[in-house]
């Protein structure tokens, strides 16, 4: 899909991107897609079982450090792949701080260097961190001409469309008609949590009787 939007491009005016969250019921069996930071979650009463996870810089910090260090070109000389554990200043120059390379486990000292003032490929943490200071989602289609911001870096190249599947086994389950599946993006979870999500499915279905026909149109929520 990502390459068919890269080929439409030459012909057509596509700008952006998305992120993609695919749920699909086959032979007995729940498949989730997920590229990106929407998210799908089952909610059974009160309990909640995810089935995506979301992909920010945060989440995948150690996936995009590596390629920064790996093909450093793609830095365009803008930006450092090192994380450190407060971002250098010029009065820091010679001192030493504690920083970590993308393949190190733990922390260790450096002196700081005029190359370590650079913005970081990495900046900010949980769901302000941003790539490259610009983009705080890393899988998704499109985006093949989004530019770090005030800079000639592109953003691609840190981007995957890969999704990760997940699978729920409906046939090893005793499932209700009160059993949801509930798929929103960002914009959903950014303000609440799985289980307050479970909690208003809850309190609607509650709102209607076992044969009730308005109940089942909530049966499958997306949200």
């Amino acid at each position: 899909m990502d390459r068919l939007i890269a080929i439409d491009k030459r012909h057509y005016t596509m700008t952006g991107g998305c992120t993609a969250l695919v749920a699909v019921f086959m032979f007995g069996k729940l498949y989730v897609a997920n590229a990106g930071d929407s998210r799908a979650v089952i909610c059974r009463g009160t309990k909640t079982f995810p089935m995506s996870n979301d992909f920010t810089p945060e989440t995948e910090r150690n996936r995009i450090r590596k390629l920064g260090h790996l093909r450093p070109e793609l830095l365009g000389g803008e930006f450092t792949h090192l994380e450190f554990a407060r971002r250098p200043a010029r009065r820091d120059l010679g001192e030493k701080i504690l920083y970590r390379d993308a393949f190190m486990s733990g922390w260790s000292y450096k002196s700081i260097s005029m190359e370590d003032l650079k913005f970081p490929l990495i900046y900010g943490e949980g769901k302000r961190s941003r790539v490259l200071a610009t983009i705080g989602v890393t899988r998704g289609f499109g985006d093949h001409d989004l530019k770090a911001l005030n800079t000639d870096v592109d953003i691609k190249p840190f981007l995957s469309p890969e999704p990760e599947v997940k699978i729920f086994n409906l046939l090893e389950e005793e499932l209700t008609d009160g059993d949801v599946l509930v798929m929103g993006t960002d914009g959903l979870w950014d303000v609440t949590i799985n289980e307050k999500a479970a909690e208003v499915v809850q309190k609607s279905l509650d709102h209607f009787p076992a044969n009730d026909a308005q109940r089942y149109k909530y049966s499958l929520s997306v949200i």
